[in-house]
């Protein structure tokens, strides 16, 4: 048993417990095979492939194995084969991936009878693309009864949910350009709706999609999609009017482009020469994208003027009303924050995020009665020990983050129920084996509650348990925070190598829970995690960066491969966020914000109005940084209640940020 030697003890005696004769012969295989398939099936080998499956046979893993056999033949696959694979494996998650993938083939040889049949048995529904192409055979059918085309009551259309599928997509897809390009030919979907999508794409930098949808309403102007978004200055100065449809919107999506990345020279343009001859949605989307790219830039004022050239916010993607209500909340504009998260889709004012500032707005001037009651009704529907937002609300109601109950440990037979089950048996194999994304989707597959024989919230519980006693921390941590009756801290919050941690923040003055909080977001502590940049380790340090600090704190022995050690990695990842929480006199969101940024871009950050943390930290400008500061914060809050016992303040971790004091002197202003 080759591979059982590094297992968990909890995972070997899983493997070997009551099924013992049957696991013993499977695992007797020799796990390099599933190494070395797996390698062919990135490489896209199939000869290697056919060629290892029989010795696949019997182990864990063999629904893996069998799987990237057939899906790297897939195209040359028969039916029968197909059948033969979704039988052998019922019920599995490989059944279903394959069947996603089948299912695509099918859409994109457009064979509808095939699909039609296969599509009902199909599990995930999470695939837009496959969704598109269902949609498409039920327009294709005539099924109107089934999916109508005006459905009543308000509920979502045929054409209703192409349209949101589409645009949902940021990247080429055919099922969902083929289903829109039918329905505009039907009258289902209007031109508008085309441009809707290539004005999402040209924003989000994805040229070829937005030549796609142009091409699905006017053919003969797709190609000038490249020349716009190539120089988008070049391509206005060459035209004195948009006398047409087509070349008001193919302005637009220049100005957009333009947008991206000179906002104040996009408003020029609108201003001098373009705002009187395209239509008013047209300009007003204008606006909010040179609203969304000032107020990123922190450039509130001009941001709001931007915004307040819109003269009708429906507009308006809730994207660009977000940066709306964010650059509102730097400069304390209550009111415009309250009227940028009313003009919302419904699914976007139903974020914690903007629930939480939209009871705030309620209170900011002299509130009635009335609006302090529906304030206290949006808290109350937030509020609890998890979560940024959650755990703001909680303190707005009059209580601190402290841990909750303990809900009752997973009884005999749910901690066998889960022991037992093959997903997760395979998902926890394949993670320790270093199949690390194969076993998380699997894992992910046999846990939701969405899928036939998917768990509630006590299954859930055992699941994370199994997974803790595995040490397979991610998923002890994701497991335990999609149950919704109750929060087991110690599974959502593990405090893995605890005497380490503690001790070396000890010694150098920084608070344990920080650092967990930290450890948490960066890593889930998996001991092997690395980025796409290069860090690594629990604490995700770069390489340049663990150098740095090696020689900052005097270890001179250091090399490169030292951060992989554990102890190592804590040590260097401790040092650098206590260099880095000195940098900003303590403040524990900037700190924060450099770890994940670099430090140089917080400092610029943090300048204009002294602001609440909670305000800037929604206002950071990178998506990722801004969750990050925010997780790792509420994260530190639950661990800090963890170790001390006592019920916790968000607010006081998140303090006011502002400029620097200008008598304060940075002591690491070199931090890489």
């Amino acid at each position: 048993m080759q591979f059982l030697k590094i297992l968990t003890p909890v995972l070997a005696g899983l493997l070997l417990g009551a099924a013992a004769p049957v696991l013993q012969a499977q695992q007797s295989r020799n796990d390099e095979v599933l190494v070395q398939m797996n390698q062919a099936y990135r490489k896209g080998d199939k000869a290697r492939l056919t060629q290892l499956l029989p010795l696949a046979r019997g182990h864990t893993l063999e629904p893996w194995a069998a799987y990237w056999e057939l899906k790297a033949r897939l195209q040359d696959a028969s039916p029968d084969e197909v059948a033969a694979f979704l039988a052998r494996y019922a019920g599995s998650y490989q059944e279903d991936r394959l069947r996603n993938d089948w299912l695509l083939l099918l859409g994109q040889r457009r064979d509808w009878g095939p699909f039609a049949a296969a599509h009902p048995a199909y599990r995930m529904s999470d695939d837009r693309e496959v969704r598109c192409y269902a949609l498409l055979v039920d327009h294709l059918r005539g099924s109107a009864a089934a999916t109508p085309l005006a459905a009543p009551g308000g509920s979502p259309s045929l054409a209703d949910e192409v349209r949101r599928n589409w645009l949902a997509i940021r990247d080429a897809d055919d099922g969902c350009t083929l289903a829109a390009g039918e329905l505009l030919s039907a009258g289902q979907l209007k031109p508008a709706d085309a441009w809707r999508k290539a004005r999402l794409a040209v924003e989000a930098n994805r040229p070829g999609v937005a030549r796609t949808a142009v091409a699905l309403v006017a053919p003969d102007a797709s190609a000038e999609v490249a020349e716009l978004h190539g120089s988008p200055a070049r391509y206005l100065a060459a035209r004195a009017i948009a006398p047409s449809r087509i070349r008001k919107e193919l302005v637009t999506l220049a100005l957009l482009r333009m947008a991206a990345t000179d906002p104040d020279a996009a408003a020029l343009q609108l201003d001098s020469k373009w705002s009187a001859q395209i239509a008013p949605d047209e300009r007003n989307w204008v606006w909010g994208a040179i609203g969304r790219q000032q107020a990123q830039r922190l450039a509130s004022d001009a941001a709001l003027e931007s915004y307040g050239r819109v003269t009708r916010t429906a507009d308006l993607s809730d994207d660009m009303l977000a940066w709306k209500a964010r650059a509102a909340l730097r400069l304390g504009r209550w009111k415009d924050v309250a009227a940028a998260i009313e003009a919302m889709e419904p699914a976007s004012r139903q974020d914690a995020t903007w629930i939480y500032w939209r009871a705030r707005t309620l209170l900011a001037q002299s509130p009635s009665e009335a609006q302090r009651a529906e304030a206290t009704r949006l808290y109350q529907a937030i509020a609890g020990p998890t979560g940024f937002y959650e755990q703001l609300a909680q303190e707005e109601l009059g209580g601190r983050v402290a841990v909750p109950p303990r809900p009752p440990a997973p009884t005999l037979a749910e901690r066998e129920a889960a022991r037992l089950n093959p997903a997760l048996v395979r998902a926890i194999y394949a993670i320790q084996m270093g199949l690390r994304g194969e076993g998380t989707r699997e894992w992910n597959y046999a846990t939701n509650l969405h899928v036939p024989g998917g768990m509630d919230d006590r299954a859930l519980l055992a699941a994370a348990d199994l997974a803790c006693q595995s040490e397979v921390w991610d998923r002890c941590i994701n497991t335990s925070e999609r149950t919704r009756s109750f929060a087991d801290f110690t599974q959502r919050y593990p405090m893995p190598f605890q005497s380490t941690v503690v001790k070396r923040s000890g010694d150098i003055g920084l608070d344990p829970a920080y650092v967990y909080g930290l450890i948490r977001q960066e890593s889930r502590f998996i001991m092997d995690a690395r980025s796409g940049v290069g860090a690594s380790g629990l604490m995700q340090v770069m390489p340049a960066t663990a150098k740095w600090t090696a020689n900052k704190i005097g270890l001179t022995s250091f090399t490169p491969a030292q951060i992989a050690d554990r102890d190592t990695n804590i040590t260097i990842g401790t040092a650098y966020l206590k260099l880095a929480l000195d940098d900003f006199a303590g403040s524990m969101p900037l700190a924060a914000a450099g770890y994940n940024a670099g430090p140089g871009r917080p400092r610029n950050w943090r300048n204009g109005p002294v602001i609440e943390g909670a305000a800037w930290a929604e206002n950071v400008p990178f998506a990722e940084t801004r969750d990050y500061v925010k997780k790792v914060l509420a994260n530190t809050t639950a661990y800090a209640a963890m170790l001390g016992g006592q019920p916790q303040s968000l607010k006081a971790r998140l303090g006011m940020i502002g400029p620097k004091d200008p008598n304060f002197v940075e002591p690491n202003r070199d931090l890489p």
